[in-house]
Protein backbone atom coordinates (compact mmCIF):
# COMPACT_ATOMS: atom_id res chain seq x y z
CA UNK A 1 0.00 0.00 0.00
CA UNK A 2 1.26 3.38 -1.01
CA UNK A 3 1.62 6.28 1.37
CA UNK A 4 1.47 9.32 -0.23
CA UNK A 5 3.00 11.42 2.62
CA UNK A 6 5.66 8.92 2.71
CA UNK A 7 5.96 9.13 -1.16
CA UNK A 8 6.11 12.76 -1.36
CA UNK A 9 8.53 13.16 1.66
CA UNK A 10 10.79 10.62 0.06
CA UNK A 11 10.87 12.67 -3.37
CA UNK A 12 11.18 15.85 -1.45
CA UNK A 13 14.28 14.52 0.47
CA UNK A 14 15.98 13.38 -2.50
CA UNK A 15 15.38 16.25 -4.78
CA UNK A 16 16.01 19.16 -2.66
CA UNK A 17 19.52 18.74 -1.39
CA UNK A 18 20.62 20.09 -4.64
CA UNK A 19 20.32 23.36 -2.90
CA UNK A 20 23.37 22.99 -0.52
CA UNK A 21 25.64 22.85 -3.40
CA UNK A 22 24.08 26.19 -4.40
CA UNK A 23 25.61 28.80 -2.16
CA UNK A 24 29.27 28.21 -3.69
CA UNK A 25 27.87 30.58 -6.11
CA UNK A 26 27.97 32.95 -3.84
CA UNK A 27 31.80 32.95 -3.19
CA UNK A 28 33.33 36.29 -3.97
CA UNK A 29 36.89 38.00 -3.96
CA UNK A 30 38.15 35.00 -5.15
CA UNK A 31 41.12 34.80 -7.86
CA UNK A 32 40.52 33.71 -11.62
CA UNK A 33 42.48 30.65 -10.73
CA UNK A 34 40.55 29.53 -7.95
CA UNK A 35 37.77 30.10 -10.05
CA UNK A 36 39.04 27.99 -12.57
CA UNK A 37 39.54 25.32 -10.59
CA UNK A 38 36.21 25.19 -8.69
CA UNK A 39 34.70 25.48 -12.41
CA UNK A 40 36.54 22.23 -13.01
CA UNK A 41 35.81 20.50 -9.91
CA UNK A 42 32.09 20.92 -11.39
CA UNK A 43 32.98 19.65 -15.06
CA UNK A 44 34.32 16.86 -13.09
CA UNK A 45 30.99 15.71 -11.80
CA UNK A 46 29.29 16.47 -14.80
CA UNK A 47 31.69 14.19 -16.51
CA UNK A 48 30.65 11.36 -13.97
CA UNK A 49 27.06 12.24 -14.68
CA UNK A 50 27.60 11.59 -18.31
CA UNK A 51 29.24 8.22 -17.57
CA UNK A 52 26.12 7.56 -15.31
CA UNK A 53 23.27 8.63 -17.41
CA UNK A 54 24.73 6.54 -20.66
CA UNK A 55 26.46 3.26 -18.57
CA UNK A 56 22.39 3.09 -16.89
CA UNK A 57 20.96 3.99 -20.22
CA UNK A 58 22.98 1.51 -22.14
CA UNK A 59 22.42 -1.62 -19.80
CA UNK A 60 19.05 -1.27 -20.12
CA UNK A 61 18.75 -1.16 -23.92
CA UNK A 62 21.56 -3.74 -23.97
CA UNK A 63 19.33 -6.30 -22.03
CA UNK A 64 16.18 -5.20 -24.20
CA UNK A 65 18.71 -6.08 -27.64
CA UNK A 66 19.51 -9.24 -25.96
CA UNK A 67 16.12 -10.81 -25.19
CA UNK A 68 14.63 -9.64 -28.55
CA UNK A 69 17.37 -11.63 -30.15
CA UNK A 70 17.03 -14.79 -28.07
CA UNK A 71 13.31 -14.42 -29.32
CA UNK A 72 12.08 -13.76 -25.23
CA UNK A 73 11.35 -9.88 -26.16
CA UNK A 74 9.73 -7.54 -28.26
CA UNK A 75 12.19 -6.59 -31.05
CA UNK A 76 9.50 -3.51 -31.48
CA UNK A 77 10.45 -2.50 -27.94
CA UNK A 78 13.94 -2.52 -28.15
CA UNK A 79 14.19 -0.93 -31.27
CA UNK A 80 11.96 1.69 -29.81
CA UNK A 81 14.30 2.62 -27.12
CA UNK A 82 17.15 2.75 -29.24
CA UNK A 83 15.43 5.58 -30.76
CA UNK A 84 14.65 7.27 -27.37
CA UNK A 85 18.50 6.97 -26.67
CA UNK A 86 19.53 8.64 -30.07
CA UNK A 87 16.55 10.90 -30.29
CA UNK A 88 17.36 12.18 -26.59
CA UNK A 89 20.87 12.53 -27.46
CA UNK A 90 20.15 14.50 -30.55
CA UNK A 91 17.82 16.90 -29.06
CA UNK A 92 19.94 17.12 -25.72
CA UNK A 93 23.18 18.05 -27.42
CA UNK A 94 21.87 19.13 -31.05
CA UNK A 95 19.06 21.41 -29.56
CA UNK A 96 21.57 22.95 -27.33
CA UNK A 97 23.99 23.54 -30.01
CA UNK A 98 21.26 25.24 -32.08
CA UNK A 99 20.32 27.43 -28.92
CA UNK A 100 23.79 28.85 -28.81
CA UNK A 101 24.23 29.57 -32.19
CA UNK A 102 20.83 31.67 -32.05
CA UNK A 103 21.09 33.33 -28.50
CA UNK A 104 24.49 33.08 -26.94
CA UNK A 105 26.90 33.79 -29.76
CA UNK A 106 28.36 37.76 -28.81
CA UNK A 107 26.85 38.92 -31.96
CA UNK A 108 23.46 37.74 -30.80
CA UNK A 109 24.13 39.31 -26.90
CA UNK A 110 25.71 42.28 -28.18
CA UNK A 111 22.24 42.97 -30.24
CA UNK A 112 20.25 41.91 -27.01
CA UNK A 113 22.17 43.94 -25.06
CA UNK A 114 22.52 46.62 -26.92
CA UNK A 115 25.24 48.82 -28.46
CA UNK A 116 25.52 51.30 -25.63
CA UNK A 117 27.22 48.51 -23.38
CA UNK A 118 30.49 49.31 -22.04
CA UNK A 119 33.34 46.84 -22.93
CA UNK A 120 34.08 45.91 -18.99
CA UNK A 121 36.46 43.38 -18.46
CA UNK A 122 37.77 41.74 -21.39
CA UNK A 123 38.95 37.98 -20.25
CA UNK A 124 36.94 36.61 -22.83
CA UNK A 125 38.59 38.00 -26.65
CA UNK A 126 37.21 41.33 -25.44
CA UNK A 127 33.40 40.28 -24.76
CA UNK A 128 31.72 43.01 -22.09
CA UNK A 129 31.46 41.88 -18.89
CA UNK A 130 27.29 42.25 -18.82
CA UNK A 131 27.46 39.49 -21.91
CA UNK A 132 29.91 37.46 -19.92
CA UNK A 133 27.64 37.21 -16.96
CA UNK A 134 24.35 37.21 -19.19
CA UNK A 135 26.03 34.18 -20.66
CA UNK A 136 26.92 32.33 -16.97
CA UNK A 137 23.43 32.08 -16.02
CA UNK A 138 22.52 30.87 -19.48
CA UNK A 139 25.08 28.18 -19.05
CA UNK A 140 24.16 27.63 -15.40
CA UNK A 141 20.14 26.73 -16.63
CA UNK A 142 21.64 24.40 -19.20
CA UNK A 143 23.51 22.94 -16.35
CA UNK A 144 20.16 22.42 -14.14
CA UNK A 145 18.16 21.09 -17.31
CA UNK A 146 20.01 18.71 -18.05
CA UNK A 147 20.81 17.65 -14.08
CA UNK A 148 16.53 17.79 -14.18
CA UNK A 149 16.60 15.41 -16.95
CA UNK A 150 18.68 13.34 -15.27
CA UNK A 151 17.10 13.27 -11.39
CA UNK A 152 13.78 12.81 -13.36
CA UNK A 153 14.58 9.20 -14.26
CA UNK A 154 16.17 9.13 -10.79
CA UNK A 155 12.84 9.68 -9.21
CA UNK A 156 11.12 7.11 -11.37
CA UNK A 157 13.42 4.35 -10.04
CA UNK A 158 12.68 5.76 -6.75
CA UNK A 159 8.74 5.90 -7.13
CA UNK A 160 8.97 2.31 -8.66
CA UNK A 161 10.78 0.37 -6.23
CA UNK A 162 8.71 2.59 -3.42
CA UNK A 163 5.85 1.11 -5.41
CA UNK A 164 6.97 -2.24 -5.38
CA UNK A 165 7.00 -2.75 -1.45
CA UNK A 166 11.00 -2.78 -1.79
CA UNK A 167 11.02 -0.26 0.84
CA UNK A 168 14.31 -0.75 2.04
CA UNK A 169 16.06 -0.05 -1.59
CA UNK A 170 13.39 3.15 -2.53
CA UNK A 171 15.33 4.43 0.89
CA UNK A 172 19.39 3.85 -0.16
CA UNK A 173 17.94 5.01 -3.65
CA UNK A 174 17.06 8.34 -1.68
CA UNK A 175 20.05 8.41 0.68
CA UNK A 176 22.23 8.20 -2.85
CA UNK A 177 20.40 10.62 -4.98
CA UNK A 178 20.64 13.17 -2.22
CA UNK A 179 24.23 12.75 -1.48
CA UNK A 180 24.37 13.38 -5.68
CA UNK A 181 22.50 16.31 -5.93
CA UNK A 182 24.32 17.80 -3.32
CA UNK A 183 27.28 17.84 -5.80
CA UNK A 184 25.01 18.58 -8.93
CA UNK A 185 24.42 21.73 -6.92
CA UNK A 186 27.99 22.31 -7.01
CA UNK A 187 27.84 22.06 -11.00
CA UNK A 188 25.00 24.27 -11.47
CA UNK A 189 26.93 26.74 -9.28
CA UNK A 190 30.48 26.48 -10.90
CA UNK A 191 29.59 28.83 -14.21
CA UNK A 192 27.95 31.68 -11.43
CA UNK A 193 31.34 32.16 -9.88
CA UNK A 194 32.86 34.16 -12.84
CA UNK A 195 29.80 36.62 -12.57
CA UNK A 196 31.12 40.01 -11.26
CA UNK A 197 28.34 40.64 -8.68
CA UNK A 198 26.68 38.06 -6.26
CA UNK A 199 24.02 35.87 -8.15
CA UNK A 200 20.59 36.59 -7.81
CA UNK A 201 18.65 34.68 -5.13
CA UNK A 202 15.56 34.45 -7.57
CA UNK A 203 17.93 32.63 -10.37
CA UNK A 204 19.49 30.31 -7.55
CA UNK A 205 16.31 29.07 -6.45
CA UNK A 206 15.09 28.47 -9.94
CA UNK A 207 17.91 26.59 -10.94
CA UNK A 208 17.85 24.81 -8.10
CA UNK A 209 13.95 23.76 -8.66
CA UNK A 210 14.91 23.28 -12.34
CA UNK A 211 17.44 20.63 -11.30
CA UNK A 212 16.18 19.27 -8.45
CA UNK A 213 12.65 19.41 -8.56
CA UNK A 214 12.11 16.56 -11.35
CA UNK A 215 13.66 13.77 -8.32
CA UNK A 216 10.52 14.51 -6.75
CA UNK A 217 7.99 14.77 -10.17
CA UNK A 218 9.47 11.47 -10.73
CA UNK A 219 8.88 9.87 -7.73
CA UNK A 220 5.17 10.23 -8.03
CA UNK A 221 4.95 9.50 -11.62
CA UNK A 222 7.02 6.02 -10.94
CA UNK A 223 4.79 5.15 -8.51
CA UNK A 224 1.93 5.33 -10.99
CA UNK A 225 3.34 4.24 -14.15
CA UNK A 226 6.37 3.08 -15.60
CA UNK A 227 7.66 3.19 -18.98
CA UNK A 228 11.20 2.13 -20.60
CA UNK A 229 10.83 4.44 -23.72
CA UNK A 230 10.21 7.61 -21.08
CA UNK A 231 13.26 6.13 -18.72
CA UNK A 232 15.30 6.36 -21.55
CA UNK A 233 14.33 9.03 -23.01
CA UNK A 234 15.27 11.06 -20.19
CA UNK A 235 18.40 9.64 -19.89
CA UNK A 236 19.78 10.57 -23.19
CA UNK A 237 18.25 13.79 -23.10
CA UNK A 238 20.38 14.46 -19.85
CA UNK A 239 23.36 12.63 -21.64
CA UNK A 240 23.66 15.27 -24.45
CA UNK A 241 22.82 18.14 -22.30
CA UNK A 242 25.75 17.26 -20.13
CA UNK A 243 28.20 16.82 -22.75
CA UNK A 244 27.04 20.14 -24.19
CA UNK A 245 27.52 21.95 -20.83
CA UNK A 246 31.13 20.18 -20.10
CA UNK A 247 32.52 21.52 -23.23
CA UNK A 248 31.69 24.75 -22.39
CA UNK A 249 32.90 24.47 -18.67
CA UNK A 250 36.19 22.82 -19.66
CA UNK A 251 36.73 26.07 -22.14
CA UNK A 252 35.86 28.35 -19.64
CA UNK A 253 38.04 26.56 -16.72
CA UNK A 254 40.91 26.89 -19.56
CA UNK A 255 40.63 30.68 -19.78
CA UNK A 256 40.74 30.96 -16.34
CA UNK A 257 43.96 28.99 -15.26
CA UNK A 258 46.69 26.31 -16.92
CA UNK A 259 45.68 23.00 -17.78
CA UNK A 260 47.23 21.34 -14.77
CA UNK A 261 44.74 23.14 -12.64
CA UNK A 262 41.66 22.27 -14.56
CA UNK A 263 43.07 18.53 -15.01
CA UNK A 264 43.50 19.02 -10.42
CA UNK A 265 39.99 20.08 -10.35
CA UNK A 266 38.07 17.40 -12.84
CA UNK A 267 39.81 14.38 -11.28
CA UNK A 268 38.27 15.26 -7.44
CA UNK A 269 34.83 16.33 -9.39
CA UNK A 270 35.44 12.67 -10.98
CA UNK A 271 35.99 11.19 -7.23
CA UNK A 272 33.01 13.34 -6.03
CA UNK A 273 30.99 11.41 -8.29
CA UNK A 274 32.36 8.22 -7.53
CA UNK A 275 32.05 8.19 -3.91
CA UNK A 276 28.55 9.66 -3.63
CA UNK A 277 27.37 6.87 -6.16
CA UNK A 278 28.98 4.17 -3.59
CA UNK A 279 26.40 5.09 -1.18
CA UNK A 280 23.69 3.79 -4.00
CA UNK A 281 25.76 0.67 -5.00
CA UNK A 282 26.92 -0.37 -1.46
CA UNK A 283 22.67 -0.52 -1.14
CA UNK A 284 22.64 -3.02 -3.84
CA UNK A 285 20.86 -1.43 -5.73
Amino acid sequence: MVNPLELVLLGAVAGFTIFLGLPLAMLRSVSARTKGFLNSVATGILIFLIIDVFSNAWNVIGAAAVESFKGLGSPLDASLDLVALFGGIAVGLLGLTYYESRYMSPKNNGRNQGSHQPATGSPDGGVPQAIMDSNAYRVSMMIATGIGAHNFSEGLAIGQSYASGAIGLALVLVVGFAAHNATEGFGIAGPLTSLSEKPRTGFLIRAGLVGGGPTFLGTIVGSLWTSTFTYVLFLSLAGGALVYVSLLMYASGRRQTTNQVVLLGIFLGLCAGFLTDLLVTLGGA
